[in-house]
């Protein structure tokens, strides 16, 4: 059989695929098989300096063609061009490989890359270590849920020392809505660090590696990320925050597919930001209101035919996620903060390594707490659904026709 390098994908890579796994580098390895020398895979000097004689250098050169034109070309037999063109499939196709086997390579890899730990035990078990460096991670929640309290721990947790527990390194958080507090910052760190706080100086050099940028639009925020992506080695930065995307894409004056096309080109940047630094890039998203006729995201949720419509007192079952289902697909880590009942939830909604999990959660004056480390399994709508029963901002998540983008 033949195979164009670049093209050979196994079945069960494909299975790898649509269930989360990424094969990094698949496309860079076979552009350099199918350009391989012909001279270089060990086929009869005989045959080899024929191809060469034709004009015929690379696998991709041989592959290319049909047996009849090769039979054509260079004038040999069908057995020999059979039999040249299996040994060339043979040394540049991809061998099989099961499912096991790349599961196991993913699980490595995960654990290579590295993750800056949340100091949650139940969420960090989940994420197979805490928030995994090199991709996106995504904070949505309606106002005051404690997305910001999340971003501030992580902040220190990133810039503590590594005899802590963290990273030692700097921080740039990118605080859209001034909602950044230094004296909030110290105080997490005083409850949450003493040991190190409450040495002299200690509190003033662990926030001073915290960069704080304020961009007012979405070019400067552009420019920003231009600017951080120069710094990233050179000033040792280990964690990137930006709270929020939601509020830049709102603060913009162009709607619909202008707002969308901007949007795609920062998602792809930060994206490409995340893979290129090797570092964790945490982003907050806000919420607002389902349309009733709304697809939902995924296949596997099924309708709730519950939801009344125009009744306050469900309206928390209308919320989703702001920015759309390109950005829902942009991230690999989405943790929801929501409340139900008066009581505080943070749910791991997607993940590649662990099924939908929720914990319950109290914001303290060390930062965000869990109360309980073993997460309850969610199903069907309750996946994505947003509730903020209990919540005094609860009429505060925007307006739907502000977030919809066409797709």
């Amino acid at each position: 059989m033949r195979i164009l390098p670049e093209l050979a994908l196994s079945t069960f890579q494909v299975f790898i695929q649509i269930l989360g796994g990424r094969q990094l580098g698949r496309k860079e390895r076979g552009v350099k098989m199918a350009n391989k020398l012909i001279n270089d895979m060990g086929l009869p000097k005989s045959i080899s300096n024929i191809f060469t004689a034709r004009n015929i250098i690379t696998a991709k050169d041989a592959l290319s063609h049909t047996d009849f034109e090769l039979m054509e070309l260079l004038d040999v037999g069908m057995t020999e061009v059979t039999s040249a063109i299996s040994h060339i499939s043979e040394v540049v196709s991809p061998p099989a490989q099961s499912a096991l086997l790349l599961m196991e390579q993913r699980v490595r890899n995960e654990s290579l890359a590295g993750h800056l730990p949340t100091r949650l035990k139940g969420l960090d078990d989940a994420l197979c270590g805490g928030i995994p460096f090199g991709v996106l991670t995504e904070l949505v929640g309606p106002a005051g849920i404690g997305k910001t309290q999340f971003c501030l721990k992580l902040s220190l947790l990133a810039s503590l020392p590594t005899d802590f527990g963290g990273l030692d390194g700097h921080v740039i958080y990118i605080d859209v809505e001034s909602k950044f507090s230094s004296k909030r910052l110290i105080e997490i760190g005083m409850k949450s660090f003493p040991e190190i706080f409450h040495k002299k100086g200690m509190a003033q050099e662990m926030a001073g590696r915290i960069l704080i940028l304020r961009p007012t639009s979405l070019s400067e925020f552009a420019e920003s990320l231009h600017q951080i992506k120069v710094s990233l080695f050179q000033q040792q930065v280990k964690l990137l925050i930006i709270d929020s995307m939601a509020a830049l894409v709102l603060g913009e004056n162009d709607n619909g597919a202008p707002r969308q096309r901007a949007l795609g080109c920062h998602i792809s940047f930060i994206k490409s930001l995340a893979e290129f630094s090797r570092i964790p890039i945490v982003v907050t998203n806000q919420v607002r209101s389902q349309i009733s006729d709304e697809p939902l995201m995924y296949s596997f949720q099924a309708p709730n035919h519950s939801r009344k419509k125009d009744n306050h007192a469900t309206y928390d079952s209308h919320l989703v996620a702001a920015l759309g289902i390109n950005w829902a697909h942009a991230v690999t880590i989405r943790l929801v903060l929501e409340a139900r009942s008066g009581k505080r939830f943070i749910k791991l909604a997607k993940s590649p390594i662990s099924p939908p999990l929720a914990f319950p959660f109290n914001i303290t004056s060390s930062g965000v707490v869990l109360l309980d480390d073993d997460g309850i399994e969610m199903k069907g709508p309750e996946i994505n659904t947003i509730h903020c029963q209990g919540l005094l901002l609860l009429f505060l998540a925007v307006r739907s026709e502000d977030y919809v983008l066409s797709e």
